[in-house]
């Protein structure tokens, strides 16, 4: 939503559509890239066109997932998206009365989705720069977020020059002293995977973290082969024969979005992640991408947090910090959302019982998405 009294359009319908239909979506999360690839690993695309009151239409891509025989649920990842050019910044995308208008679409789609749905889930795309804000009613607050609410957005629309002097200090003083060590960053794509993959498995020992198997990286490239106009790539660093660092990020459209990273405990004072993303950032600017999506942080920089660190590595790029609503839940299936979010609730408090330590690394992979 752009602006702010476009939060009271209202959808018309949603028809079903063909996945190729999202190929034109502004999110990656609602491309046909993302529907290919998630299907992948037990998800159902289900694409639909949806028709705005005030004229025009959008693509809007649902995911399903069966939970067991007869309960499934039902997502929407940075969706849905407003007719109109994307504008992925500056300035607030903001929704007032957003819970109406997403169950509305919820109800709308309903017809479509699986027999045994119990929910919907929204990760709705606008955000504020200001604080965090909420969806409302008839939407509550998911126990868990699937998609990280707050992030980094740093504009690519100024020179070289210009983007080192908007960084803080201490940012810029890292990525000259890589320079300056003799750190190197290569392109290597889908060939460097086994690279990227130790790296990545070197982080989740040393920071306690759950990844994926190789074959999840492997199809991510795969997927993204296959749709015109995205750009996927894989960054590496290293410093005399030894690779300190990888970062994969995904060039689409107006936004370059920096989706995994992983760094090596070796040589870490050669400060290899800064350079790593100042390459990225400068070959994205360079292919017309007007914004650079660090994709993920804390709400805020509380020294005591455990993401501390990586607030402090994302937002010394010198970007804008933006907060979105993060996830919300519309129940068609009351009793058995009820059932689900209790469980959920547990899972999640398991989880959080078995962090022994902080995550102190700088340039971890952000939380699993869907």
């Amino acid at each position: 939503m752009n602006g702010g009294d476009e939060g009271e359009n209202s959808v018309r319908s949603a028809v079903p559509a063909d996945l190729f239909l999202c190929g034109g979506a502004g999110s990656f999360l609602q491309s046909s890239l993302w529907g290919n690839f998630k299907s992948r690993f037990g998800w159902e695309a289900r694409p639909f066109s949806l028709e705005w009151e005030r004229g025009g239409s959008r693509p809007l891509l649902v995911l399903c997932r069966k939970l067991s025989p007869g309960f499934s649920f039902a997502y929407v990842p940075w969706g849905p998206e407003a007719p109109g050019p994307a504008i992925p910044f500056p300035g607030n995308r903001c929704a007032p009365g957003g819970g109406a208008l997403l169950a509305g679409i919820a109800e709308s789609v309903k017809p479509f989705l699986p027999r045994g749905a119990a929910f919907i889930r929204f990760d709705p795309p606008w955000y504020r720069a200001e604080s965090p804000f909420a969806v409302g009613a008839p939407l509550v607050r998911a126990v868990s977020d699937i998609q990280p609410p707050c992030t980094v957005l740093v504009s690519l629309e100024r020179d070289e020059a210009a983007m080192l002097a908007a960084m803080k200090p201490k940012c810029r003083y890292n990525i000259l002293l890589a320079e300056r060590k003799g750190v190197t960053v290569r392109r290597a794509d889908a060939g460097g995977l086994d690279v990227f993959y130790a790296l990545l498995c070197e982080t989740a020992r040393r920071d306690g973290i759950a990844v994926h198997g190789e074959g999840y990286y492997r199809s991510l490239f795969d997927s993204a082969g296959g749709e015109p106009g995205a750009d996927l790539r894989l960054y590496i660093a290293c410093h005399g024969g030894d690779d300190l660092a990888a970062a994969v990020v995904l060039f689409r459209g107006p936004s370059a979005v920096y989706l995994y990273g992983a760094s090596s405990n070796n040589k870490r004072n050669l400060m290899a992640p800064y350079l790593l993303q100042w390459r990225a950032m400068k070959d994205a600017r360079i292919s017309g991408c007007a914004v650079y999506d660090l994709f993920g942080i804390p709400p805020s920089g509380d020294p005591s947090h455990p993401m501390a660190g990586l607030y402090r590595f994302k937002t010394g790029f010198g970007g804008v910090v933006v907060h979105r609503p993060g996830s919300w839940d519309y129940a068609y299936r009351p009793i058995l959302y009820r059932a689900y979010r209790t469980a959920e609730a547990a899972r999640k408090g398991i989880m959080n019982a078995r962090r022994k330590k902080p995550r102190r690394e700088k340039d971890r992979p952000p939380p699993h998405r869907a």
